[in-house]
């Protein structure tokens, strides 16, 4: 079996755990009126945001546009998923070669009291993680309201220094249309995400 059909593959499974996180989102997480959000979820995941980046500067979704973006949702304190999800983009950096200069990795805090811009900063500076990482966090209403456009899951356990969260771990692949074309993991190969990213630019 191709390397490319075990891409398509493991897409098209991602998909999958995407559609499955989301129905398990709405099921933990009702608002008032029943819903996550009011994106419709026939329009997929995304929408427009307000946070600043590392640097303290404001962006939007706009940041999004004009180049391919893998981003996910995490946080500093992460014990495993997200300092491994971070290793793994790194590889799939290194496989993409000249076509990384194209895509930025974007990493969103679900845990905005704790990662202030300063220790988004030096997180993301650690080694073995991707080089020009844009890390962003805001209020919990700013990173509320994007974790509801992406659906993602996330159940906050414990209290103070102690808190972790359970969270999705799916890594949203968007195009420079700031629209989401896949879903991608960790647990994906290296070489399998860098040849998603790559069908995907050349389908461009």
């Amino acid at each position: 079996m191709t390397k490319f059909r075990l891409a398509i593959i493991a897409a098209a499974f991602t998909l999958l755990i995407g559609t499955a996180v989301f129905s398990w989102y709405t099921s933990l997480h009702p608002t008032q009126n029943g819903t996550v959000s009011q994106v419709d979820p026939s329009s997929g995941p995304g929408g427009p945001f307000a946070l600043v980046d590392q640097d303290g500067k404001p962006v939007t979704e706009a940041m999004l546009k004009g180049k391919w973006s893998a981003v996910f949702f995490g946080y500093t304190y992460c014990p495993d998923v997200c300092p491994l999800t971070l290793q793994s983009l790194a590889a799939t950096q290194k496989m993409l070669g000249d076509k990384a200069r194209n895509m930025q990795i974007v990493f969103i805090t679900i845990d905005p009291t704790r990662d202030t811009p300063a220790n988004l900063k030096a997180y993301l500076a650690s080694n073995g993680f991707p080089s020009g990482v844009i890390g962003l966090t805001g209020t919990q209403a700013q990173i509320d309201k994007v974790t509801g456009a992406y659906y993602v899951p996330v159940q906050k356990v414990g209290t103070g220094d102690s808190t972790t969260f359970n969270h999705g771990a799916v890594i949203y692949l968007v195009g420079p249309d700031g629209r989401v074309k896949e879903f991608m993991s960790k647990d994906m190969a290296p070489d399998v995400n860098a040849e998603i990213i790559r069908k995907d630019m050349r389908g461009a």
